[in-house]
């Protein structure tokens, strides 16, 4: 399996940008697909994000299209998630995963993170 730890979360004015990353570790000599999903109060978990190995596909959520992008450095086993023009709708828990195949259904990947919480101020 591969470990994964998100980083970059806190707090921003709406209109704002961050950037989270998410480093991976353990078997990660496979190629794998990455995702993004984030899970605010209340709501169900919810598609971000996602791209397969090569960086070719990339999949968004329609919440986020335009405004976000997903990017990897496979030698530094790191994805990256560019937030920009942040709406306080945003605000959630963000987490990363990694599976076997990119897209938007969470069962595709079976490794996540711990979560890092976006919060997004009006």
């Amino acid at each position: 399996q591969v470990q994964l730890v998100e980083s970059g979360g806190g707090l921003v004015q709406a209109g704002g940008s961050l950037r989270l990353s998410c480093a991976a570790s353990g078997r990660t000599s496979r190629g794998y697909a990455m995702g993004w999903f984030r899970q605010a109060p209340g709501n169900e978990r919810e598609f971000v994000a996602a791209m397969n190995w090569s960086g070719v596909i990339k999949y968004y959520g329609e919440s986020v299209k335009g405004r976000f992008t997903i990017s990897r450095d496979n030698a530094k086993n790191t994805v990256y998630l560019q937030m920009n023009s942040l709406k306080p709708e945003d605000t959630a828990v963000y987490y990363c995963a990694a599976g076997r195949q990119a897209g938007s259904r969470s069962e595709f990947y079976d490794s996540w993170g711990q979560g890092t919480q976006i919060t997004v101020s009006s």
